[in-house]
């Protein structure tokens, strides 16, 4: 019997419904089962059949390409003098391989411990990580991606520090109880050999000596090594005759230690911030003790101490005084001054602070050879949050430019652009402005770490990164072929005035801590427009310039507001205890801007902006020029919305953004505001300019000045200062846990965790107001001409599993739940504008041509669109007014609506019309007549009646493809129904556009266009961090990243080809180089110098004499590098080569093992014939009675 499938008699009535669309006040587009197409007939169907979409699902693949910045909490440095290249790593885990510019390789330790130190096999390739879980790891570095080949894991003691001598397969392991094991690089197996504490000390000794914080062997003789315990004991041990040759005790624990170069003397670092010198003749006592920064006592009175100094480094020179230079040693009393590092040379001592702690540091010398006059000529020093390299060689000290992107968190990164295949004139363009204001005073010498080799592969288009900063600065980064280097910096502060020590209070203290914050970047490559919003709520509008300017700077003053028909007081019992003060002041709207109305104590705050705008002219450098800056004012003593959304067109000369409150369009060339009026009104009256007049708002009772945010926490328990803390998670350089308090509400849009608003875009932006339950239906009521939809279950009703403490559950279970129905109480009194885009298409169901359109997203997943009639002629677009119009045609999708997009009957894909870009400040241009020069990349110019345009909206929860001007909705496409999207962009993919989602679950999709068929689902990012979700975009050519810790960047691939090429447009790390000869000792040196004999390590850790150490000491874990090594040569003739090399030898291990076999059987058989022989010979002439 044929099944019955009930689910395809659903779709085939949901096939044969008739259309969804319609127009004026009417709803389109209702939520569909899955996705495919809702009319598969009739002329929509005609017009599916002519588009042929080429992509498939091997287009695309994900993986991860290149890492920029700085390592992330950086614990461990390491330097290939050979070589020259530079390993650090991080807390995390991970470890960043640096050589010359473009050779930068991220590799990651499974485990996630941190590193405790690194060390190089010089000029071998390879590579030494000690890490917090006790566990050794070998890398190999003669592949572009470095991979592990063994691990050995200590089982019963924890390791403290290592040694590897130069040229030696030996390594020296220190542990925490004082002992020392011996490691062979080779096969990672330990030796038998073992220095035990208990030995290497006097037996008289009471106390144990402390961790292993020093091992090395002398330079003078390889068979003695220098043993430095944590107490201050310092035992030289003679490998042969495995016994202490001397010791050396000290009053203060010790840091470090470092050789002379003639093995006769070294030096120690100290708790109390001396140095001490010891002689080999004379351990006794030391040599020579200094306190260099201590202060000078009489005689016969001990030196005062110091901080401790961490870590000295002890280098000679051939032709000048040795250099002596170490790290902290400071005075007790100067504890104002920042970390530093100090150099010694010969009388002279230097003291370079630094920015931030000192984690280490590393003197680059000539010679790897530690018996030889060290020659230093650079120090890289890793800072926490920095590194730097100064220069040795002239006197003044100064430090390399360095050529890495390592200042990326300069500013804490609040928000992020990325922008592939752009114009090829802008990246000479920005760098060429941004040259002329780079820093001063750099070494004049080649960056010293110059290491591997890199070409720039097969893929060299244009891209540019823009980042936006804390401080209000924007950085463009030029990220073709897998590099990244700052182009040009913008300061955006400059625009406004500096706030005093308390001033900030009397305007705007929600944003005291970062209020230049960028929120939102929008930029226009083609015409160069740029535009931002900052979290004090406004934006400003630049245009590029070559040229130098001195203007003043025009501003506008925009009242944003939502407006109900009963607005409701907070209850007097719930009121927390304010002074009563209150005023009554009318609802009003400016469209064109108001006065500044100073609010003293006592008087509600109206139209007053967060930041006060320059009056005086500005001299503004070539480059990005302020145009305009449009302020959001104070409203009836409520302060403005963060801004949610942000477009911009340059060929129509209008910018319009959108926040929880309602909507505000800007003509930027006249200077002059259109629109702005709240979300309710948009749906009120086809006439924005007839509307009836309103009573006036009664009265609130707030503080003027200290009120206005920290209030809102107390008549909303479950909602936070919204606007104080929005980037406190971006700002934040730590991963220290933060108050639940800061933790709920964090950006421009509300994002939470665990029981909280996770949603970028369902904030429900609270005024100061309680709502009781008997007025939840004043609030609710829809405005007369709203078109009737449902309340959308938007991403405020979701959660997301992340990690939270005890008492932030205890929190949850106290407060309103946001996933209840209250949340949609909140959200439906404030709907938020959260998309905003302009195209030329059809704004009405009617239309036969297409015109100029804004179209409109909100959080509740309704779309309007905005008709826009512009002046026909250059002349008349500078005195005439635009129309901004509302069409009364609305859509709808299931949650918020994120991205806009339009493809032609072709189906390519229509960007936005833009101006060409022209100098505004270029004389020769203004004496001369010119006019605008638009582009129109719309290809629909025909007349005739009929569908000309596909319109592609994604929300947070589906994507719908539409036909305009029939509004008919061709595809539907549930992307989620258990979370939602963060991120949605349409992009082109081999010259064929797609549509890329990145879902709160982890979850990357791509969906083909405009078919919406999915290519691509992969669980690929698990959202640990809303930072990830606030920064993670899209591009063109298969690109994305995000910030993946507070200072470094990732990126990443979704196209297949780009994963098949990424082998030949990484960096190698590894070239061959002649290890330098060492210099000739000379007789008299080889003679009286020290020992001449050759110290053979194999014959004393071998395991023939030193015999096997115990199992349950170590545990040799094989590492993946082998089949790494395999996966990667598996694409062309040496993978098989490989394959076929090894099947051979594993058939001649075989056959080899069978003739042995053999051999051994024939040996056998010859044995027993042997004596079968002897056997009868012995009887063969005795009689029977005989035996």
């Amino acid at each position: 019997m044929k099944k019955f499938n009930f689910r395809k008699v659903l779709d085939g009535f949901t096939a044969s419904s008739p259309g969804s669309g319609s127009s004026g006040g009417s709803n389109s587009g209702g939520a569909g089962s899955g996705s495919g197409p809702l009319h598969p007939g009739g002329p929509a169907g005609v017009l599916r059949e002519e588009i042929q979409e080429t992509l498939t699902s091997e287009y695309f693949q994900i993986c991860k390409t290149v890492r920029h910045g700085f390592p992330y909490q950086p614990t461990a440095l390491a330097f290939d003098p050979v070589q020259k290249i530079l390993a650090i790593g991080t807390r995390t885990g991970a470890i960043r391989i640096l050589g010359r510019p473009g050779v930068d390789c991220y590799c990651q330790h499974e485990s996630g411990a941190a590193v405790l130190q690194l060390q190089f096999l010089v000029n071998e390739g390879a590579l030494v990580s000690a890490s917090s879980d006790d566990t050794l790891h070998l890398w190999n570095l003669r592949q572009k991606r470095p991979a592990i080949l063994h691990s050995l894991k200590f089982n019963r003691e924890r390791i403290t520090y290592c040694h590897l001598p130069f040229q030696s397969k030996w390594l020296y392991v220190g542990t925490e109880r004082g002992n020392t094991h011996i490691v062979n690089i080779e096969s990672f197996i330990l030796s038998g050999y073992v220095i035990m504490w208990n030995k290497a000390i006097e037996l008289s000794t009471k106390t144990h000596p402390g961790p292993v914080v020093h091992l090395s062997d002398s330079p003078r003789d390889e068979g003695k090594l220098l043993i430095g315990y944590e107490n201050g004991t310092v035992v030289f041990w003679d490998l042969k005759s495995k016994r202490a040759e001397l010791r050396v005790y000290y009053d203060e624990a010790i840091h470090s230690i470092d050789w002379h170069h003639e093995g006769k003397q070294f030096m120690c670092s100290h708790s109390d911030g001396s140095l001490t010198l010891w002689n080999l003749k004379s351990p006794s006592r030391p040599f020579q003790t200094t306190i260099p920064h201590g202060k000078s006592q009489r005689e016969g009175r001990k030196s005062e101490s110091c901080k401790p100094i961490l870590k000295v480094e002890y280098k000679t020179c051939r032709n000048s005084e040795p250099f002596i230079i170490f790290s902290g040693g400071l005075s007790y009393d100067k504890a104002c001054r920042r970390p530093s590092l100090t150099i010694m040379h010969g009388k002279a001592i230097t003291v370079l602070e630094m920015d931030h702690p000192i984690v280490e540091f590393l003197t680059l010398c000539e010679t790897p050879y530690p018996n030889e006059f060290q020659e230093p000529y650079a120090v890289a020093v890793l800072l926490e949050k920095d590194l730097i390299v100064v220069d040795l060689t002239q006197s003044n000290f100064p430090i390399f430019e360095n050529p890495y992107p390592m200042d990326i968190h300069e500013s804490p990164v609040t928000c992020t652009a990325y922008f592939a295949d752009c114009p090829p004139d802008l990246i000479l363009v920005l760098y060429s402005i941004g040259v002329k204001h780079k820093k001063q005073g750099y070494s004049n010498k080649e960056w010293p770490i110059s290491g591997g080799t890199w070409n720039l592969g097969a893929q060299t288009y244009p891209e540019i990164i823009i980042t936006g900063h804390a401080d209000g600065s924007i950085k463009f980064w030029d990220a073709s072929a897998t590099t990244l280097q700052m182009l040009y910096k913008l300061k955006t502060s400059k625009v406004f005035e500096k706030q005093k020590v308390g001033e900030g209070k009397q305007s705007c203290e929600m944003v005291e801590d970062d209020p230049y914050a960028i929120q939102m970047i929008y930029w226009c490559p083609e015409s160069r427009i740029f535009c931002i919003s900052g979290v004090s709520a406004y934006v400003i509008i630049y245009k590029f310039s070559r040229h130098e300017v001195t203007t003043e700077i025009v501003s506008l003053e925009v009242r944003l507001q939502y407006d109900v028909e009963d607005i409701i007081t907070p209850e007097p019992e719930t009121s927390p205890p304010f002074p009563d003060v209150s005023s009554q002041l009318p609802s009003s709207r400016s469209l064109s801007g108001s006065t500044n109305t100073v609010a003293s104590e006592g008087i509600t705050k109206d139209s007053i902006p967060c930041l006060n705008v320059k009056t005086r002219p500005v001299r503004m450098p070539p480059g990005y020029q302020a145009e305009l800056v449009i302020h959001l004012v104070w409203v009836d003593g409520e302060p403005p919305q963060q801004i949610t959304s942000l477009a911009v067109s340059s060929a129509y000369g209008i910018v319009a953004f959108g926040n929880c409150n309602g909507l505000a369009v800007v003509d930027f060339i006249q200077k002059t505001v259109l629109l702005s009026m709240g979300t309710v009104d948009l749906y009120r009256s086809s006439d924005l300019y007839q509307r009836q007049p309103r009573s006036p708002r009664k009265n609130k009772q707030f503080i003027a000045d200290n009120f206005c945010m920290r209030g809102l926490s107390n008549f909303y328990p479950d909602l936070t200062k919204r606007i104080r803390t929005s980037y406190q998670s971006l700002t934040e350089l730590n991963d220290s846990p933060v108050p639940l308090e800061l933790e709920r509400c964090k950006s421009p849009t509300s994002d939470h965790v665990n029981g909280h608003c996770t949603s970028p875009t369902s904030q429900s932006c609270s005024s100061g107001k309680r709502l009781s339950s008997a007025d939840v239906s004043k609030v609710n009521r829809w405005a007369p001409g709203r078109p009737p939809f449902r309340k959308a279950q938007s991403a405020a009703c979701m959660e997301i599993s992340l990690p939270v403490t005890a008492e932030e559950n205890r929190e949850n279970s106290y407060n309103r739940s946001r996933s209840s129905s209250i949340s949609s109480i909140d959200k439906d009194s404030k709907e938020a504008i959260t998309a905003l885009y302009f195209m030329e298409s059809f704004a009405r169901k009617n239309d036969s041509t297409i015109s100029p359109c804004l179209f409109v997203g909100t959080s509740l997943g309704m779309v309007l669109i905005f008709s826009l009639n512009l002046p026909i002629s250059d002349e008349q677009r500078f005195t005439e007014p635009i129309m901004v119009q509302p069409s009364g045609t609305f859509l709808s999708l299931k949650g918020a609506v994120l991205t806009f997009s339009c493809m032609d009957r072709t189906g390519g894909l229509m960007q936005p019309p833009y101006e060409v870009w022209r100098d505004p400040n270029n004389t020769d241009e203004n004496e001369k007549s010119w006019r605008r020069k638009l582009v129109l990349n719309s290809s629909s110019s025909s007349q005739e009646v009929g569908d000309h345009q596909y319109t592609i909206i994604c929300s947070e929860k589906q994507a719908k493809v539409f036909s305009l001007p029939s509004q008919t909705c061709l595809y539907v496409h549930n992307i989620t129904e258990t979370s939602f999207i963060l991120q949605a962009d349409v992009v082109v993919m081999c010259n064929s556009a797609c549509l890329a989602c990145f879902c709160a679950n982890g979850h990357i999709m791509i969906m083909s266009l405009p078919s919406l068929r999915p290519m691509l689902d992969v669980n690929y990012l698990p959202l640990t961090d809303m930072r990830i979700a606030r920064t993670f975009c899209f591009t063109n050519e298969g690109q994305a990243l995000y910030l993946v810790s507070p200072t470094e960047i990732q990126r990443l691939t979704y196209s297949q080809e780009m994963c098949d090429n990424l082998q030949d447009m990484l960096g190698d790390l590894f070239t061959p180089i002649e290890t330098p000869e060492a210099q000739n000792r000379g007789f008299l040196k080889g003679l009286f110098g020290g020992s001449g004999q050759t110290f053979d390590r194999e014959e004393l850790f071998g395991e023939a004499t030193a015999g096997k150490a115990s199992r349950s000491l170590a545990q040799h874990i094989p590492g993946p590098g082998s089949i790494e090594g395999m996966k990667g040569a598996a694409g062309g003739v040496m993978g098989e080569l490989t394959r076929a090399r090894i099947a051979l030898d594993e058939r001649g291990q075989r056959l080899g093992e069978l003739e042995e076999k053999t051999a051994g059987m024939m040996t056998s058989a010859e044995a027993f014939s042997k004596h079968a022989h002897e056997l009868m010979l012995k009887y063969k002439d005795k009689k029977w009675y005989q035996f």
